[in-house]
């Protein structure tokens, strides 16, 4: 079977920035809806698109084809008086981005009194390498697609 529209595509890979550092080696695979549904990046569809179960590949993708550049305008400053005891760097927070939308926040540093939120993606920014290798293939149920992402083992649980 090839990778087309509508199918759950298992995959296993490692991500490196461009020097090589590695940044995460998945042990277990990964599953995405193919087709467009933004369950992966357009870059890594655009390579498998057609492709069959056993295909591997090293991706160079750019940060613009990534998780995109950094947007400094989505860095806050914010008094640490308005945070709840604890609050630590690398943390997550859920908040309200400038134009009223849920945003997470990652505490990026705590410097005196100040606490800086940063709503960039951790790789934003960052040109990085994929590793992929395609473990299988097979077509989507219908609640699937009509949920727009896979279910099931290593996919989405409801």
């Amino acid at each position: 079977m090839k990778i087309k529209k509508n199918t759950a595509v298992t995959l296993r890979f490692k991500l490196s920035d461009a020097q090589g550092k590695l940044i995460e080696d998945n042990k277990e695979p990964m599953v995405y809806l193919h087709g467009g549904y933004g369950n992966t990046l357009p870059k890594i569809e655009e390579a498998l698109e057609g492709r069959e179960a056993g295909y591997q590949t090293t991706l160079a993708l750019a940060a613009e084809d990534a998780f995109g550049p950094r947007d400094e305008s989505l860095v806050q400053t914010i008094p640490r008086s308005q945070f709840p005891p604890g609050v630590k760097v690398g943390g997550q927070l859920e908040g309200q981005g400038s134009d009223g939308r849920k945003q997470v926040f990652h505490v990026s540093k705590i410097k005196g009194d100040t606490v800086i939120l940063d709503a960039n993606h951790p790789l934003a920014g960052k040109a990085l390498r994929f590793t992929l290798s395609v473990v299988g293939i097979r077509l989507a149920s219908d609640e699937e697609i009509a949920h727009q992402h896979v279910h099931g083992e290593h996919g989405h649980q409801h």
